[in-house]
């Protein structure tokens, strides 16, 4: 049954393409009835350009404020139920963010991820700092695929750009205000303002502010009452943008964000429990705290010759506390605390052609380091039980990162129909650790260090076949640096080493009905060589060491998004089928305790040497689907009132190779539905609103032997006063 309905979702998003592309012929002399409302071109700046996302030759996915609003996506979490491919398992203190199965699978500060998320064009911590809230946003553009020749950083499995509102010059002044109130005892206030200084300067103040109580009732010891926080949420958040153009070539923007985000704790139970997911036990103290602050510089300057020179710098610092009952009952057996600062430093700069000729181009170079602190006195800790020397897993020190790239991309433009675009980019990547460890008492030092080195590109073959509909075909490639791991009293261990993916894809994109119909259709085929997983060390499986596949991942799949409106009826949907198979690949279950040596490339298989070969890639669905709808009825002049429905489907995935239902390894699917209503009279909006209104309860994510709750049905009351 699930396989006819994922075919027949994927047959009606193909046909409503196919079809729109022979009505496309003939629009232009058949208006479509009812209304001249049409689609507004969507706007992506991927190339480092703002360009019509019909004509750019990528697969994305581009959200404004007001969809965002309409869908419920308020963080990260929420953006893979309205986005093909895309997976996202929150597990506290971090989040594993796939695309396509391609992103980060391992929980620790050593892997990078593989999907990069920017904000206001400056790449954002890897690893913490994870949950910072979508507020006062322009929009949301979610790329699939790798990523590195326009700039940035490099990534294998994607990007996400996330773009505030900026400050607007002669704009007067005008924002919103905005307040909610909901169940969980959850209160929000958000707005800006924008505040016109001068001529040429300009400035816009925003804040976000959130309090909401537990989604948890936890028992403590013997059944009494737990003395911890159950995950109570106190948020706040606040950006300052200044604009200034004191002429026709020069622009500058600077933006500075503050966050402090007391999610309380992330309460979680042993993945083979029985009880609801929200009735849990627990002993031992919780907290998940993120404080850090963003700020980002850039300058714009137009030469003579219409050559722009682009210069974005950004400086992150943050703190991050977590702690966690790591056994996940009642019983004083383990846990975990740590708490880690982090610095990050980066400078991108540009060269931009002009947008028109023969030859356009763009060169650049980017430079980052990020640092974690892993605070003295070994404040990073892992109990089993705690109070115990003998018993503890400890370490302080620092971990810095450096990344160094140069890149470019030539777009010729053959004829009016035809561009081939090739890029390439150069990265070096080099990780330290100054790290001591106290090992059950035993003190360790680690003093390593590795360097990697990556050439990747892209070439692609664009063809605008009318005026409505674009074709392209391109193969690129993409890159993650390597990283260490950490000593366990067996001398240095080896650095796992980089991976690199080699995309082929083909794309085709429509407008139809005069503009009321838009659809995006690809089709990818990756291979994934070097896959980054944590297995049992292969002389001595006592231990858990990260290494690489030896062998070549093969994923494939298509994806379809459509956008219409018609009359006061409008919708969207999108939806990605895939298939992964790993290669020949041997390994030890870390979680099982084994003896005999298992070499990764040739086994021998047995009883603990798993042979892995045609296992699914991890965080890697075959299937996903969402769809949104919406109708506006105009009731009056001032007066309209907008019923929505959101849904979103991600099929069952597993969360390590080794697909082991017994350990908690599979991930059911996850139908997650929504639905508001939105009544508009003149400035004000009032907005009845339900998320997970089935209030299905859904393992978000594996970690550690526990299992975390996705967030159960939220409704409430929201409104908003522009001005």
């Amino acid at each position: 049954m699930k396989i006819q309905v994922l075919w027949s979702s994927v047959s009606l998003v193909l046909a409503l393409g196919w079809c729109g592309a022979a009505i496309a012929q003939t629009a232009a002399s058949t208006p479509a009835a009812g209304s001249d409302q049409t689609l507004t071109e969507v706007v992506v700046t991927a190339e480092r350009r703002h360009t019509d996302l019909q004509t750019t030759p990528i697969s994305a996915t581009v959200l404004n404020g007001t969809t965002l609003a309409e869908m419920g996506v308020t963080t990260v979490d929420q953006l893979q139920f309205a986005t093909p491919g895309a997976t996202i398992d929150n597990f506290g203190q971090g989040i594993d963010f796939n695309i396509r199965g391609v992103g980060k699978a391992e929980h620790n500060s050593q892997t990078t991820v593989g999907v990069v998320t920017y904000r206001d064009g400056v790449g954002t911590f890897p690893g913490y700092f994870q949950e910072e809230p979508y507020y006062d946003v322009a929009s949301v553009e979610i790329l699939r695929g790798p990523q590195g020749t326009f700039g940035g950083q490099n990534a294998t499995g994607g990007a996400v750009f996330v773009t505030t509102n900026d400050p607007v010059i002669n704009g007067g002044y005008h924002g919103y205000l905005q307040a909610q109130g909901g169940n969980y005892t959850d209160f929000g206030l958000q707005g800006a303002v924008n505040l016109p200084i001068s001529d040429t300067l300009a400035a816009r103040i925003a804040f976000n502010s959130e309090s909401r109580d537990s989604f948890y009732n936890i028992t403590g010891p013997g059944g009494g009452e737990y003395n911890g926080n159950p995950g109570k949420l106190r948020i706040g958040s606040m950006r300052v943008g200044l604009l200034w153009k004191p002429d026709d070539e020069l622009t500058v923007l600077f933006k500075t964000d503050y966050n402090y985000l007391n999610l309380g704790a992330y309460p979680a139970d042993p993945y083979n429990a029985t009880n609801d997911l929200f009735n849990i036990t627990a002993d031992a103290p919780q907290q998940a705290l993120d404080r850090f602050g963003r700020s980002v510089l850039k300058v714009d300057y137009v030469l003579p010759d219409g050559i722009t020179l682009r210069s974005v710098s950004g400086y992150q610092k943050g703190n991050t506390t977590y702690a966690a009952d790591l056994d996940g009952t009642s019983a004083p057996l383990e846990t975990f605390h740590d708490s880690v600062d982090e610095t990050l430093w980066s400078e991108e700069f540009n060269i931009i052609s002009p947008e028109k000729g023969f030859v356009t181009w763009i060169l650049g170079g980017y430079a980052d380091r990020d640092t974690y602190y892993f605070l003295p006195p070994y404040q990073f800790l892992i109990a089993a039980p705690p109070g115990n020397p003998a018993t503890e897993y400890s370490l302080q020190g620092s971990n810095p990162v450096t990344a160094f790239a140069g890149f470019g991309q030539l777009s010729f433009q053959l004829s009016d129909a035809f561009q081939l675009q090739i890029g390439g980019r150069y990265t070096t990547s080099e990780t330290t650790n100054h790290v001591q460890v106290l090992q059950f008492g035993f003190p360790l030092a680690d003093e390593q260090t590795a360097k990697y080195v990556n050439t990747s590109g892209k070439v692609s073959l664009n063809w605008s076949v009318s005026t409505n509909n674009f074709l392209y075909a391109f193969a690129s490639t993409g890159f993650r640096p390597g990283g260490l791991n950490v000593p366990v009293g067996l001398g240095t261990p080896a650095a796992f080493g980089a991976e690199k993916l080699t995309d082929f894809e083909l794309g085709w994109k429509s407008t139809a009905l005069d503009g009321h119909l838009r659809t995006q259709i690809d089709g990818f085929y990756d291979l994934y060589r070097d896959f980054q997983v944590t297995i049992g060390y292969p002389q001595v499986p006592t231990f858990g060491f990260e290494v690489n596949n030896p062998n070549t991942t093969h994923l494939y799949g298509i994806e379809a998004q459509t956008q219409a409106v018609f009359g006061q009826l409008s919708f969207d949907a999108g939806t990605t089928v895939m298939h992964s198979s790993l290669g020949q690949f041997y390994a030890t279950d870390p979680r099982i305790p084994a003896f005999t040596p298992c070499d990764p490339s040739t086994g021998p298989s047995s009883a603990s040497c798993i042979n892995l070969t045609g296992h699914s890639q991890t965080y890697a669905p075959n299937f996903t689907f969402n769809v949104g709808a919406q109708y506006k009825f105009n009731l009056s002049a001032e007066d309209t009132l907008t019923p929505r429905i959101n849904y979103g489907y991600v099929a069952p995935q597993w969360a390590t190779l080794f697909e082991n239902p017994a350990l908690g390894d599979h991930l059911a699917g996850r139908d997650i539905a929504g639905a508001q209503v939105g009544w508009t009279h003149g400035h004000l909006v009032t907005t009845l609103y339900g998320t997970n209104i089935t209030d299905q309860h859904y393992v978000g994510a594996l970690n550690s032997g526990l299992r975390f709750a996705g967030p159960p049905r939220q409704f409430g009351l929201r409104v908003l006063l522009g001005f």
